[in-house]
């Protein structure tokens, strides 16, 4: 086939390539988005189940207020003025169910303290000082990436003091040096369940800076994580560049590069035998997968030493549910909540991902989120949307199957015995729900591999531990010349951490500055509403949701269906 010419071809469509594929495009390249699935966006993507929307990937988002991060990047890529966030229950964006003990996280680092010290008043002043690290590492690893220049050079040491101080510690030995109260300690650190790592092998400033992320409050894209995807497919067909689903790419075309011994990336072969040429290659598949499509024999040693010591994050089994009853009536609200036992965060983890997935009838710790209530407008007025996620070990997981990959008889009653553990679980959660559940859908770990093709199902890339992260983590540049990575492994994980490797990459080939891609627009910005308080919805808002409503058929709907 004669092949086609482009500037830069993007392997994957998740944040990272997309956000890459905007600010190249908006450079005047010629860009193509190779996706596999069937529909663009990775871990963004949403999906439909009976008319009921589910995002898989995207529960809640950070730093989405005016001036803040996540409010830039997308103002900066053009697509602000495209999204509608609502911000989850200020009062308690977290919900922490530990044991007997139920404990809210508020929105704003002044109303978490002031929460949670007057809970735990003998941990006041520990706890202001943790508060106050936390947010002061997380500032000074945004820094970094943007110091340039002699001064900065020189007094980098002092400036990002603080990092250097605490850099090399586990979360684990940082929390106990500030907090004693053990409660308090598994509330401060429920998040670890962003990154999928106990307090004892997280990096300290890994969990500053997704701390920090969250700590004015939790937001939910309007539309679900498909909003996201659509605003920024748009924005690349806006700038002439191609966004092509349903095609699984085969391998890396590479020729000789320009020092001896080295490869150059001059484009993709599909698995249907097409190729297309291009300047540059970005993949936005994890190391692993990157480099299966390079071939090992064409890797250095040194390479090839790390992929094999590369770790990956956790992987998870994912329940999609709609329900017909009263939510809120349950206790539910826009709030995350997240159920552990009463013991070591460390325990809790190591039991999740090493103990048989059968061995008890309910989930020791799951993460719940009530997507419905979340985006006002998918509630069709009679039926909710939860989605709850817990971790588990891969390789336990794959033992108990033969051939999970052949759908058999097998792997099907294996997922109804976890549907039926997710169920026990969540009636004692939300009493009464078993009664009211009118489907419930089960993700593992063989459908993050074959729809988002992660690496032993990881759900966050790379495991973000101290060897994995910051200058130990894999570089945007490979050693193939012109080809380039992005996503959840190269920087930072998530949605916004992905997103903003995708500029990164993109600048790099560019040969400019981040902030360069990044342009204000007042004009662009993004519009916020309070998911749980309508006091403030614009009048375009209350008829949409009225007309969801008015769209929501009367027939009944059968019971309890767990599909095959």
């Amino acid at each position: 086939m004669q092949p086609n010419e482009y500037d830069t071809i993007i392997i994957g469509s998740g944040a990272g390539g997309l956000s890459a594929a905007i600010c190249l495009a908006r450079a005047g390249q010629k860009v193509a988005v190779i996706e596999q699935h069937y529909v663009p966006g990775g871990w963004c993507h949403s999906f439909y189940l009976n008319g009921h929307r589910f995002s898989p990937g995207v529960h809640y988002i950070g730093s989405l207020d005016k001036g803040q991060s996540t409010s830039r990047l997308y103002e900066g890529l053009g697509i602000g003025k495209d999204l509608v966030f609502f911000r989850m229950n200020p009062a308690g964006y977290e919900h922490c169910w530990i044991g007997n003990e139920k404990i809210d996280m508020p929105a704003t680092p002044a109303r978490l303290y002031e929460s949670l010290s007057e809970r735990f008043p003998k941990e006041k002043k520990g706890l202001k000082k943790y508060l106050a690290l936390i947010q002061k590492v997380s500032k000074e690893i945004q820094l970094i990436s943007t110091m340039n220049g002699f001064w900065d050079n020189v007094t980098i040491a002092y400036r990002t003091r603080h990092l250097g101080k605490y850099g090399l510690f586990s979360l684990k030995r940082v929390v106990g040096w500030h907090i004693k109260d053990p409660l308090l300690q598994k509330v401060i650190n429920i998040q670890c369940g962003d990154h999928g790592l106990p307090p004892s092998k997280a990096s300290f400033p890994l969990h500053c800076a997704l701390m920090d992320h969250y700590i004015n409050g939790g937001f939910y894209p309007m539309g679900g994580g498909g909003a996201i995807v659509k605003a920024m497919t748009n924005a690349i067909k806006k700038q002439g560049g191609e966004v092509k689903t349903g095609q699984s790419v085969k391998s890396i075309l590479l020729e000789p590069g320009s020092k001896k011994g080295k490869w150059k990336a001059t484009g993709i072969e599909l698995q249907n035998g097409e190729r297309l040429l291009a300047t540059q290659v970005i993949s936005n598949a994890d190391p692993t997968a990157t480099y299966g499509l390079v071939g090992m024999e064409n890797l250095s040693d040194k390479l090839k030493a790390k992929l094999a010591k590369t770790k990956y994050s956790v992987t998870s089994l994912m329940f999609f549910l709609t329900v017909e009853m009263d939510v809120r009536k349950a206790g539910l609200d826009s709030g995350n909540i997240w159920l552990m036992p009463d013991c070591e965060i460390d325990d809790v983890y190591n039991d999740l991902t090493s103990v048989d997935i059968l061995a008890s009838d309910e989930f020791p710790s799951l993460f719940i989120s009530c997507s419905s209530l979340k985006d006002p407008t998918s509630f069709n007025g009679r039926q909710h949307t939860i989605e709850v996620v817990t971790f588990i070990n891969y390789d336990a997981f794959k033992d108990k199957l033969a051939h999970p990959e052949q759908l058999n008889g097998d792997y099907k009653k294996f997922k109804e015995k976890l549907c039926d553990k997710l169920v026990n679980t969540l009636n004692r959660i939300v009493p009464g729900i078993k009664d009211h559940i009118i489907h419930l859908e089960l993700g593992t770990p063989t459908t993050n591999e074959f729809y988002i093709k992660s690496t032993r199902g990881n759900v966050y890339g790379t495991e973000k531990g101290f060897f994995q992260t910051g200058p130990f983590s894999y570089s945007a540049q490979t050693e193939i010349e012109q080809l380039y990575m992005c996503g959840a492994s190269i920087m930072a994980h998530g949605v916004s951490g992905s997103s903003y490797s995708g500029v990164k990459t993109a600048a790099m080939v560019l040969k400019c500055k981040e902030e360069d891609l990044i342009r204000e627009d007042p004009s662009n910005e993004v519009r916020v509403y309070d998911a749980d308080d309508d006091s403030n919805w614009p009048e375009w808002l209350r008829q949409k949701i009225a007309e969801r409503k008015k769209r929501t058929k009367s027939a009944a709907q059968p019971v309890m269906q767990v599909p095959e």
